[in-house]
């Protein structure tokens, strides 16, 4: 194996096997006023309006566990598949703008540059002298105004 590809390799590597922070799973916060969801959050009595305390008590232990453990659960189930389909769409979605979108964009500046300069000479030989002529045409054009009382 070449140098280059021994780079292209630790390269490689590097991005793909990383070490990924198991504490903070969030670090650019992308889900912080989203998905989190406490039972105070959701559920809530007005003053006037009380459930017995055990009651309240039973119900925020109930929603709690449940939401933690029905995530870990689908996750657990789903957490891989779902992945690999994010993975897989957001490669397809950089191979279209890679290969498709970018040389679409930079094609298209190519053309239109092409055509501002035709449409540029146009302009200059056919409208310059045309409003030349008419500035010297109405230079010799004197206004006056006069305020009668």
């Amino acid at each position: 194996i070449s140098a280059t590809d021994q780079g292209h390799f630790f390269h490689f590597k590097l991005n793909h096997t990383k070490e990924i922070d198991l504490i903070n799973r969030d670090p650019k916060q992308i889900n912080e006023d989203v998905v989190k969801v406490d039972f105070e959050d959701v559920i809530a009595e007005p003053d006037g309006t009380h459930s017995m305390d055990g009651v309240w008590k039973a119900s925020y232990t109930t929603f709690t566990v449940s939401k933690y453990w029905c995530y870990r659960v689908l996750s657990a189930i789903f957490g891989i598949p779902v992945a690999l389909l994010w993975g897989f769409c957001f490669a397809c979605i950089s191979f279209c703008h890679i290969w498709a979108v970018m040389p679409c964009i930079k094609s298209y500046l190519i053309e239109t540059q092409c055509l501002s300069r035709i449409y540029s000479l146009c302009i200059h030989t056919f409208c310059d002298p045309l409003f030349e002529a008419l500035g010297k045409i109405f230079s010799s054009v004197r206004v006056a105004l006069r305020k009668e009382v």
